[in-house]
């Protein structure tokens, strides 16, 4: 039976990584990213691996040619790898976002960013996946990325990820709620990674901060962002359903009244998610600059399940409706 070319992919990052597990006495994840490395420099770069284990990573590496491949493959066969080791060692912040919301969000991008070279954050980038999606939709425009995340196995991964992909990523390995030192970007997409925030002393520069105890690193995170976006730039987040909510929500409700303007909130389809906690929506949000002014009425919407063709086309629909009535706006 023939492979397709996303299951090719993911066999060679599998096979190769457990092999390098086994050598290097080392993780999954750990292993993927230095077989990431090797397909990508088209060589063995780990010295200490002798000559019959060499041979075996270079039987399989021989046979993987990057450029027969698309972005999108690459990007679905590494994803595929990333996610068997996450099952291993499960981090909770870590889960990765869905396929299909990384496409919406694409979407959503390409349409609200009518420029051909722009540049665009991720300021919790993990491994670099949601960031690929977007970039992979985006298939007539140069645009320059920045990725920001704190944990040095995500990054790498995210690094790998990126070169396989051949896309231009500047990538930073810090807490991203610490003075960032990058060009500010005209949009921002992010899967906020929700809950508190440790460092009391520095949230309290923020804005947002809680009155007392720790503050919602979601909430610095939307107030990062928009920090670092230019005037009239665009910032879509997945955020939890419940962010308007929580006993924090005024001040954040009061920095996003004085800096932004809500473009629309897409609530996510529930069977993406575990359970009702854990559901999420799209905000889209525009920082306010001179020529910008809110729409006449925010987009918001139900998506329907994704895998609803029918469905999804009416809300595309709806979304181009919308942004036709208010594109004077969206500028």
């Amino acid at each position: 039976m023939s492979m397709t070319p996303v299951e090719q992919l993911f066999t060679a990052f599998n096979t190769t990584a457990d092999i390098l597990k086994e050598e290097l006495s080392c993780t999954y994840l750990e292993a993927l990213a230095e077989t990431g490395e090797n397909i990508f420099q088209g060589t063995v770069l780990q010295d200490e691996l002798d000559e019959v284990t060499k041979k075996r990573l270079e039987k399989v590496y021989e046979d993987i040619d990057l450029d027969s491949f698309s972005k999108e493959e690459i990007r679905k066969g590494f994803q595929l790898a990333i996610l068997k080791g996450m099952k291993e060692h499960i981090q909770p912040n870590h889960q990765m976002t869905p396929d299909s919301v990384g496409m919406f969000i694409g979407y959503l991008v390409s349409k609200f960013i009518d420029k051909k070279t722009f540049r665009l954050l991720d300021p919790a980038v993990g491994t670099g996946n949601l960031l690929a999606t977007v970039l992979n939709q985006q298939t007539d425009k140069q645009i320059d990325s920045i990725g920001v995340e704190i944990d040095d196995l995500l990054i790498r991964l995210a690094f790998v990820n990126a070169n396989l992909q051949k896309h231009p990523v500047e990538f930073f390995n810090q807490d991203s709620l610490e003075p960032l030192f990058v060009d500010p970007a005209d949009a921002v997409v992010c899967d906020l990674p929700v809950g508190y925030y440790p460092n009391d002393l520095r949230a309290g520069e923020y804005k947002v901060k809680a009155k007392d105890g720790h503050t919602y690193s979601h909430h610095m995170f939307i107030e990062q962002s928009t920090k670092h976006v230019k005037e009239g730039g665009y910032l879509f987040f997945m955020i939890p359903n419940g962010l308007f909510e929580s006993e924090q929500a005024s001040m954040l409700h009061e920095f996003i009244k004085n800096h932004l303007i809500v473009q629309g909130i897409l609530q996510l389809p529930a069977s993406l998610f575990k359970n009702k906690q854990a559901a999420k929506s799209i905000l889209i949000l525009q920082k306010n600059g001179e020529e910008v002014q809110p729409p006449k009425q925010a987009l918001l919407a139900e998506l329907p399940k994704l895998s609803d063709g029918p469905a999804v086309n009416r809300i595309l629909g709806k979304i181009d409706q919308w942004y036709k009535e208010n594109k004077s706006s969206v500028k």
